[in-house]
């Protein structure tokens, strides 16, 4: 801390420098730029940062330790001195055979942790067969229509050895009761089951629109698997409250922080107005979020969020477990930063995101492949991304020190913006009823598409540099080996599911489907239903279609 005459004086010599020094060479040559902002404009960036810009500062009420409140410096006491972050590189090829093998190829590559992709009818609970299914069948991600499907997914992988994400949400309920039955299956204690449900349908309502049920039934799904994994998972962390998705729409850093913990508040208060006990639950949420190319500005964003998270959770909710405040999280490098010009420029930006998050202390890293603009990433593509989070922990250093960039004058001063700006917003979320009036009345929808809009204007009209693709073009591109999906895979799935269907117990599925849907009518939890209907080799859809007619399906603006 500098003494307020010291501050005075670095103020003073500032404004010479910006007079004199600085102010003559700018009135001669001028700069690069007439205003420099943050990547998405959500801050001025000043030419010189000194002390007097984060004046205010208390190291121990704002920074503080790692392991330790505000947890702005990181959630663990030796972060990735410790414990490197899990690299969980995203696969879901088409059909499960396909998705298996990945799965293994990363692992001998020394992935340490898996993360699934799941194709459209299955995030929309549609089995292959139906109608709606046809032509996506296993196009985005892998297809999964019974537990067989997934126990081939991880046929020869022991899930006590593996941790294991699940990008899945208005489904999520049905795929996490198929891991916890693969793991049955396997002998393995379910305390010892690791990964993560994403199972965050707030966001699919303001940046996806993957949803399937309205709004009160989903959060009550939601908090019900809040409720059956403290008691029957407890390592398995029960969302990932994503602000992803939501940066990927086109949101600013810090409007990407303030709907994602806005989310979270909303997820919090319904499992406590659902009578569950914030510190039983609390310790099992974990967040996603986004990793763009400005890398002080995410560093600072993963900053910012941390300290927030503390705060909200105590302030609002009054939890006392040191867990409970802990915003753990895992972080994707940004997918619409990609192109599909000069794609190799694509490994680059991944490399400089991905040392962001690391910067910034996260706890799990998925690297894009370079490709991922056009199509699902080939193998060699996959194993760069893997080998960037690789080299990134083992030879560039960025790993060896606790949050490097703390007391940096410019980091410390983004970080105290970024959560001024997200605070702001919550409040205004505050007026509007919260998360779920505000989305319902499409009002966080404008506030991401009026960013979004102006990102393109400026790209259009060349404010905004995209390497390869506005500026510094080439006339040709050379070929690229594109990972295809087979056509023909469709039909085998169909008929996989058709082969499974004929071989099961009817009788054992339909009367646990029939348990389903009176826990649905009623406020009993649902998922030991649903863990004995996936058991039974119950379907995605037949499980969906229990919740579909009980609970309705969301039309928007109605």
């Amino acid at each position: 801390m500098f003494d307020p005459e010291e501050l005075e004086a670095i103020r003073e010599a500032k404004e010479s420098w910006e007079e004199r020094t600085y102010g003559e060479t700018v009135d001669r040559f001028g700069e690069r730029e007439a205003e420099f902002t943050t990547d998405t404009g959500g801050q001025s960036v000043d030419p010189l940062y000194t002390p007097a810009d984060v004046a205010d500062h208390d190291y121990r009420e704002d920074a503080g330790f790692p392991g330790e409140e505000p947890y702005t410096r990181g959630v663990y006491s030796t972060m990735h001195r410790g414990r490197l972050w899990t690299m969980r590189q995203y696969a879901g090829m088409g059909t499960a055979a396909e998705t298996n093998e990945r799965f293994n190829y990363l692992i001998d590559e020394g992935s340490s942790g898996l993360s699934m992709a799941f194709d459209l009818p299955t995030q929309m609970g549609y089995d292959s067969d139906a109608a709606m299914a046809e032509g996506e069948v296993g196009r985005s991600g892998v297809a999964i229509d019974t537990l067989d499907d997934l126990e081939t997914v991880f046929d020869s992988i022991p899930l006590d050895e593996v941790s294991t994400s699940m990008t899945i949400n208005a489904p999520a309920a049905v795929l996490l009761a198929m891991y916890v039955a693969m793991g049955d299956q396997q002998g393995v204690d379910r305390t010892a089951l690791r990964g993560t449900i994403q199972n965050d349908v707030m966001k699919e309502y303001v940046a996806r629109n993957l949803y399937i049920y309205p709004p009160e039934p989903s959060m009550r799904l939601v908090t019900d698997i809040f409720e059956y994994c403290a008691a029957e998972v407890p390592n398995f962390n029960t969302i990932s409250i994503s602000g992803y998705h939501i940066r990927e729409a086109g949101s600013t850093a810090a409007q990407e922080v303030a709907f994602t913990l806005g989310n979270g508040i909303e997820y919090v208060q319904a499992a406590v107005d659902a009578g569950l006990d914030v510190d039983d639950f609390a310790p099992q949420l974990s967040f996603f979020f986004n990793a763009h190319n400005n890398v002080f500005e995410e560093a600072a964003k993963f900053r910012a969020a941390r300290r927030m998270w503390a705060q909200i959770m105590e302030e609002r909710f009054g939890a006392e477990n040191p867990k409970s405040k802990q915003l753990k999280f895992h972080t994707q490098t940004g997918g619409s930063t990609l192109t599909a010009q000069q794609i190799e420029n694509n490994v680059v930006r991944v490399a400089y995101q991905a040392l962001a998050a690391v910067l910034g202390g996260t706890q799990s890293l998925h690297t894009n492949g370079k490709d991922e603009a056009l199509a699902l990433p080939t193998e060699k593509s996959v194993r760069t991304a893997l080998r960037t989070q690789q080299i990134l922990a083992h030879e560039s250093g960025a790993a060896d020190t606790i949050d490097p960039l703390a007391g940096s004058y410019y980091v410390e001063s983004l970080t105290d913006g970024i959560e001024a700006d997200a605070f702001e917003i919550i409040e205004e979320v505050d007026e509007r009823g919260g998360m779920l009036p505000a989305v319902e009345s499409q009002w966080v929808q404008r506030q991401i598409q009026d960013v979004a809009f102006e990102r393109q204007r400026e790209i259009e009209e060349g404010e905004r540099v995209i390497v390869g693709v506005n500026e510094f073009q080439v006339d040709e591109e050379p070929e690229m080996d594109l990972e295809e999906v087979d056509p023909e895979q469709e039909a085998e799935q169909r008929a996989r599911l058709e082969e499974v269907k004929a071989d099961r117990d009817d009788e054992a599925v339909e009367a646990a489907l029939a348990g389903l849907r009176e826990a649905a009518r009623g406020d009993e939890n649902v998922m030991p239903h649903v863990v004995d209907a996936v058991k039974a080799y119950a379907t995605v859809q037949e499980i969906s279609d229990v919740f579909r007619d009980e609970f309705g399906e969301y039309q928007p603006g109605r």
